[in-house]
């Protein structure tokens, strides 16, 4: 299984690099951002991890696609880490590591041991997958230190679900992933949804989303997983809602972009065990919206105010 998992992703790697010697990989620039530089090596390993941990949902006809996924995800995490670098005092759980470890495991349909394993056999440090976790473990602290005094929420609304809550025999749960597309000018909205939708029918959301979305989610491809319907906000809610299973949403318009979903599924679930657990639960999602946004908005400030020196 490891060996024809290592031949597949060489030959699809052989579509977009000619690669000589590893030293002479390693050492070709790709970019520079400030101080810190990105290899062609780095994008060839960012495409060897996205084929690793979603290699079964990957075809030929689509792998093109993967070199502007793999450069996206190494632009997005060198900004941050130079970020980071500016916040001496921020940490992270080491648990919380080894948590989104056995995920990535689980999502290749592995154990964590054999994840390792693969991810060896194609010349790639396995250490360097926990520092990725890392970095975005970190950000996300740095996100909280700076935006976690201006998180407000609004009490009436809270109070509002609650009640429909009460009322509910049964809850749904959907299926989602997201894309967001940076903001454009209003007269450029509809061609820019268009641009995005009939990239979706060709290589689909998925792939869509690891290209374009500006969203933390784009590196899982948009994949929000199950979300109570009583966990999304109102103005996402009845959008869903009108979404058919294995359709697009229509766009919704937010100051920090255009968001699109993807309905995969639908289940009903029981009730909450109590108000007091559906209440800290809509609160606690409600936080994590707000700073989501704040981090939308923050890497946005950040990539405007740096230069990215490409090479050829």
């Amino acid at each position: 299984m490891i060996k024809f998992k290592k031949i597949t992703y060489i030959i699809i790697l052989s579509l977009y690099f000619s690669v000589g010697s590893n030293a002479a990989l390693q050492d070709a620039l790709f970019a520079t951002i400030g101080n810190k530089a990105i290899t062609r090596a780095d994008i060839v390993n960012e495409i060897k991890a996205i084929l690793i941990l979603n290699g079964e949902n990957f075809s030929q006809e689509n792998a093109n696609n993967l070199e502007a996924a793999a450069i996206k995800a190494n632009i997005q995490r060198t900004l941050k880490q130079i970020e980071i670098e500016k916040y001496e005092t921020l940490k992270f759980n080491k648990a919380d590591v080894n948590s989104e470890l056995n995920r990535l495991a689980s999502k290749a349909n592995v154990d964590l041991d054999t994840l390792k394993n693969i991810f060896a056999a194609n010349g790639i440090e396995f250490s360097s997958i926990e520092k990725h976790i890392e970095t975005e473990l970190l950000w996300n602290s740095l996100i909280f230190k700076i935006y976690n005094d201006r998180l407000t929420i609004d009490v009436d609304e809270v109070n509002e679900q609650l009640k429909l809550i009460q009322k509910q025999e049964k809850i749904k749960e959907y299926l989602i992933s997201e894309i967001i597309i940076e903001p454009v000018p209003n007269s450029e909205i509809n061609s820019k949804v268009s641009e995005i939708k009939n990239e979706i029918k060709s290589v689909g959301f998925k792939q869509t989303a690891m290209n374009f979305s500006i969203s933390e989610s784009s590196i899982n491809g948009g994949d929000l997983g199950w979300v109570n319907e009583n966990l999304i906000s109102k103005e996402f809610k009845k959008t869903i809602r009108e979404t058919t299973v294995g359709q697009v949403s229509k766009p919704i318009i937010l100051p920090e972009g255009i968001l699109l979903f993807e309905v995969r599924d639908v289940k009903e679930l029981e009730q909450f065990s109590s108000l007091e657990e559906a209440k800290n639960q809509i609160i606690n999602s409600e936080k994590q919206k707000i700073l989501n946004m704040y981090s939308l908005s923050h890497y946005d400030n950040l990539k405007r105010s740096v230069t990215i020196d490409y090479y050829k």
